[in-house]
């Protein structure tokens, strides 16, 4: 198994080893949510009128809204915590693509063949952010250091999905002050 990189948009390439990575366009996630993203403009093309500022428009904001946070998660991966929190908006932006396609399906603007695609696109996106912000040491610090490995985001922890659940361990829960008493950890 290799590593995608996409040095600039549009150029894709395949490679076998652990690859350095100097920006955020040649992030694994970023050109995978990419690709996804403009499939999905592509395919929405051909969407009834009616949906245009519906629709049509919600599933691209949503799909082109992953990149976008990984793009500036990158920039912040100074900050683990900043860092771990726009991963986070990019798989809550992933979720919302996929609810997006479920309607879509509904509704019959796509095939059942496209739908498998896309959401199967964001499943392994999912798991490859959760995955990120699990080993979110890996990725933030100095750029000449960040490498990303071949790794495949599916996880043993997530046999029958590709999105491993993320415990959040070093989050405290504190209790509201309404917290009702059986709620209280």
């Amino acid at each position: 198994m290799g590593v995608w990189e996409c040095g600039s948009v549009g150029v894709w390439k395949r490679e076998t080893t652990v690859a350095l990575v100097r920006q955020f366009r040649e992030l694994r996630i970023y050109c995978q949510a990419l690709d996804a993203a403009s499939r999905i403009f592509e395919l929405s093309k051909a969407w009834p009128k009616e949906e245009r500022y519906s629709l049509t428009d919600q599933i691209r904001r949503s799909s082109r809204s992953v990149c976008a946070n990984v793009a500036e998660a990158w920039r912040k991966r100074r900050y683990p915590a900043h860092f771990v929190s726009k991963l986070s908006d990019a798989d809550g932006e992933a979720a919302e693509t996929q609810s997006w396609l479920d309607h879509s399906l509904t509704c019959g603007y796509l095939s059942q063949s496209d739908f498998a695609a896309l959401d199967g696109l964001y499943e392994n996106l999912s798991g490859g952010l959760v995955k990120m912000m699990e080993k979110s040491e890996q990725w933030c610090g100095p750029a000449n250091l960040v490498r990303e490995d071949s790794e495949p985001y599916n996880t043993p922890e997530s046999p029958d999905s590709q999105t491993p659940r993320l415990p959040h361990p070093q989050t405290p829960i504190l209790p509201h002050s309404d917290t009702p008493e059986e709620c209280k950890a």
